[in-house]
């Protein structure tokens, strides 16, 4: 029987990796999104247009213009010199903020006093807007430290894991279980669609494998796939992006195949309700963009509503995400890691007992 097993697997990874299609839909996206994303989806704010209305005729204004012109996130200083000039620089969006000095400013760094200023931000562009201010407002108060005024902030801030806030640390890790989700899915998904589209789904129910033997034979080979893509992605991020990778290899490759197992019992639940190919390929998609916007890679998970973090939880994607943020950033070992690996192995276990039951159903 297991050789009969080995057989159907091997069955499966020819049928995958013959066709030329098949290739390209399980490479393309991996090298796509690999060179694409890190750069694309990037919350770093660079050379972004800085308008300023200085009316203050001191020399600590000018001082604190030419630090933020020497900032990375302020490529061009736009020097305006009325406030509809201003106004006019934020409605075309030819500006991404705006600061407004005002006219005694140096007078009140001179004595020492507080000397606040007015920032503008572009509420179209929210999120970049909110974290170029928060660059004015470090240059700003650390000039004001250096002056011996109150500075705007008295906190010290220093983030873990990241410390420099680089955006490709957040992005590469979740990428490897975005990309591992689309080949493992597709693969699963497409495998007992196939079979019936093409006429050779009775000819694989009346050989000597068992349902069960049947279900693992179209199993292994999508698990296999995601662990081969996510390895590619785990080795790009860490020799070719230079992320951190501080945790067990061990971990990562367990993570994975436990994500695999999850991820190939909802790819054959899919393909057991679906008659063809395409409608499988819809069932993906459907599956796979509320599993990203509930994995807390868009938005943080404790935001959302309480229904919401509850399917939050069930999402396989949401644990993978943490487990291999923890191996890179973190140094997750298995201790650390099981409290985000048992519920992907309760999912698997879910998914392909109801994947089986379907797949049962339709042999009756």
């Amino acid at each position: 029987m297991l050789r009969r097993l080995l057989a159907l697997i091997r069955k499966e990874l020819q049928i995958v990796l013959s066709n030329p299609k098949s290739r390209a839909m399980l490479i393309m996206p991996v090298v796509l999104q690999v060179v694409l994303f890190p750069f694309a989806a990037t919350m770093e704010v660079k050379h972004a247009t800085l308008a300023v209305y200085n009316q203050d005729s001191g020399s600590a204004s000018v001082e604190v213009i030419q630090r933020l012109s020497r900032t990375a996130a302020f490529d061009k200083i736009k020097l305006v010199h009325s406030g509809p000039e201003l106004r006019e620089a934020m409605e075309s969006q030819e500006a991404l903020l705006a600061v407004a000095i005002p006219s005694d400013f140096s007078r009140r760094l001179l004595a020492r006093e507080s000397a606040p200023l007015q920032t503008i931000l572009d509420g179209r562009r929210s999120n970049s807007s909110q974290i170029a201010g928060a660059y004015v407002t470090q240059v700003v108060s650390g000039y004001a430290r250096e002056r011996g005024a109150p500075a705007t902030t008295a906190l010290d801030v220093r983030n873990i894991y990241n410390p420099n806030l680089h955006s490709m640390w957040h992005v590469l890790p979740s990428l490897v279980a975005i990309i591992t989700t689309i080949g493992c899915l597709f693969v699963t998904a497409l495998s007992v669609a196939r079979e019936r589209e093409e006429g050779t789904f009775d000819q694989l129910l009346v050989s000597p494998l068992t349902p069960v033997y049947i279900m693992i034979g179209k199993a292994v080979p999508g698990i296999l796939i995601a662990l081969a893509q996510g390895l590619f992605i785990a080795g790009v991020a860490a020799w070719g992006f230079r992320v951190p990778f501080t945790g067990s290899l061990l971990v990562l490759v367990v993570g994975i195949l436990c994500y695999g197992m999850a991820l190939a019992g909802i790819g054959l639940f899919i393909s057991s309700i679906c008659m063809t190919q395409q409608q499988a390929f819809f069932g993906v998609f459907t599956f796979m963009s509320p599993a990203i916007l509930l994995s807390g890679y868009v938005g943080p998970i404790e935001n959302m509503p309480l229904p919401l973090r509850g399917l939050a939880w069930i999402n396989p994607l949401t644990h993978t995400i943490l487990i291999m943020k923890g191996v890179f950033l973190k140094g997750f070992g298995f201790s650390q890691a099981w409290p985000y690996l048992w519920p992907l192995l309760a999912v698997a276990v879910c998914t392909l007992t109801v994947a089986l039951t379907m797949f049962r159903r339709h042999i009756a």
